[in-house]
């Protein structure tokens, strides 16, 4: 594995974005196992766009200009729908010391729908995996999906450290109802800009 596809991976993962802002908000919520769960449910999302990548599927993706806007903004109501549950404190940032845990289920699923509902991450990979695959490259097949689990497992590590970091302030957030009234419109705010810009990204 190059230094260059693991520093560029590396980059790409901790920026952040959706499924980051999701795992820190089920850490904050929920507590460390939440975030783990949460972690695996965005790393889990980004299985359909890879395989799309690998497969040749993002490329009609990126030529169908309506399949694009379909998907786009079918991922950018889904990221209104969690800023306003949000700001009604049923979503992801519902935080009540003696709350009773969500289901493993609702955060996976939740988690899933977050990367799955973003057509830009197939086109991302399928512009993004072939620079690490050598035109002469005798599998390059086996060669991508070894590169794909790799950018998984570091999607699963960061994410699991933001979720953890999250958890371990989640005691003092409780105890601060003024800043965590501040920090649910921060997050709900951010699931809108979120929306926005990809409401506004083109193919």
């Amino acid at each position: 594995m190059s230094p260059e596809f693991l520093l560029t991976s590396l980059i790409v993962v901790v920026s952040p974005g959706a499924g980051v802002l999701y795992t820190l908000a089920a850490g904050l919520s929920r507590g460390a196992r939440a975030s783990v769960v949460a972690a695996f449910a965005c790393t889990l999302g980004i299985v359909p766009h890879m395989a799309a990548a690998i497969t040749g599927l993002a490329a009609l993706l990126h030529t169908s200009a309506v399949a694009f806007q379909v998907l786009k903004y079918l991922g950018v109501a889904y990221l209104l729908y969690m800023a306003w549950k949000t700001l009604r404190e049923q979503g992801a940032l519902r935080v009540e010391e003696n709350a009773a845990p969500q289901s493993a289920r609702q955060v996976i699923v939740t988690g899933v729908l977050v990367n799955v509902l973003n057509p830009k991450l197939s086109i991302f990979f399928f512009a993004f995996l072939p620079q690490f695959v050598a035109s002469t490259e005798p599998d390059a097949l086996s060669r991508m999906l070894e590169m794909s689990a790799v950018f998984m497992a570091l999607t699963f590590v960061i994410f699991t450290g933001y979720g953890f970091f999250a958890a371990a302030i989640r005691n003092q957030i409780i105890s601060r109802p003024r800043v965590l009234a501040w920090m649910r419109r921060t997050f709900a705010a951010a699931f809108v800009a979120l929306g926005a810009r990809l409401a506004l990204s083109e193919r």
